[in-house]
């Protein structure tokens, strides 16, 4: 992710907010906290899919999409920008005894192609009343999982590729199901072998773990604080339990092809919150930074 130029329009002039071209974002917690920095940095655009990641001064206000943004020690804010999104984003900060501010990001379109995917046993396709309604509600448990707000920061790590191997289903992508027309796809997925190890790609806490979803197969919900986190479906095999802490590269289950999937793969989703984010390009943002490796 590109950062580049932050656009402000302040009340009144906000002589503590530093405008700079461009620069990685640090955290507090993945370095030590230096004298307080005063910056405001944003990208100029960012497209659609990404997790965006800010820099305030430490104490702000911040608010985004309705919801007032949790700030790190080290005054780093983090969001998502969904697969629809369009236009210009607004980001409303309120330095400590500072000028309000607002930085106005640009969302760049993407080009989402159409994958046509057949074999899908039908019933998953069009469920029953009675499977409909076991749909609806292991959805809902996993949306409540997806609430959490905690303070931890281990969005700020860069993240690495769960399992190696052929990309076989990108974000956002419209998806047929036996000539059927489905919703965009909600995340990655990555062609390996079934018992493939699953390493968590950062670091976080287990909030969601079931062998056995209807549609999702053996489900992990990993969270990685500030209300950014990793899914991963279809898991022929789960090894944390919820509550469990999690170190990035940790073993969290095994590829397989549970659920509704039509052969193994690592299905790898993530989420700000119920905004829906790209994990190829949270990866592409860490390679950037020359520490992604697939």
């Amino acid at each position: 992710m590109r950062a580049a130029a932050l656009l402000l329009a302040a009340a009144a002039p906000a002589a503590s907010a530093q405008v700079v071209a461009s620069g990685t974002i640090p955290d507090g917690t993945a370095a030590p906290v230096q004298a307080a920095d005063a910056r405001t940095v944003f990208p100029a655009s960012v497209p659609q899919g990404s997790m965006v990641i800010g820099k305030v001064p430490p104490g702000s206000v911040v608010r985004y999409g309705g919801r007032t943004l949790r700030v790190t020690p080290y005054g780093s804010v983090v969001f998502g920008v969904g697969r629809d999104a369009s236009g210009t984003l607004s980001v409303e900060i309120q330095p400590p005894g500072g000028a309000p501010q607002r930085a106005a990001i640009t969302v760049t379109p993407r080009d989402f192609p159409t994958e046509y995917i057949q074999g899908v046993p039908p019933k998953t396709v069009n469920p029953p009343p009675e499977i409909a309604a076991r749909i609806e509600r292991e959805q809902a448990q996993v949306t409540a999982a997806r609430v959490r707000d905690d303070e931890r920061p281990d969005f700020a790590q860069p993240f690495q590729w769960p399992v190696q191997g052929r990309i076989s289903g990108r974000f956002g992508n419209q998806r047929v199901y036996n000539g059927q027309k489905g919703s965009g796809h909600s995340g990655m997925d990555i062609a390996a072998p079934t018992g493939t190890p699953v390493k968590a790609p950062a670091a976080g806490v287990i909030t969601f773990a079931a062998p056995d979803l209807y549609l999702t197969g053996g489900t992990v919900l990993l969270d990685h604080g500030h209300g950014v986190s990793s899914n991963f479906l279809h898991l022929s095999r789960i090894d944390v339990k919820v509550g469990d802490r999690i170190a990035q590269g940790q073993i969290v289950g095994a590829v397989g092809a549970t659920g509704r999937a039509t052969g193994p793969h690592l299905h790898w989703g993530m989420n700000w919150f119920d905004v829906r984010i790209d994990p190829l390009l949270v990866l592409e943002r860490a390679q950037a930074a020359g520490k992604a490796t697939p």
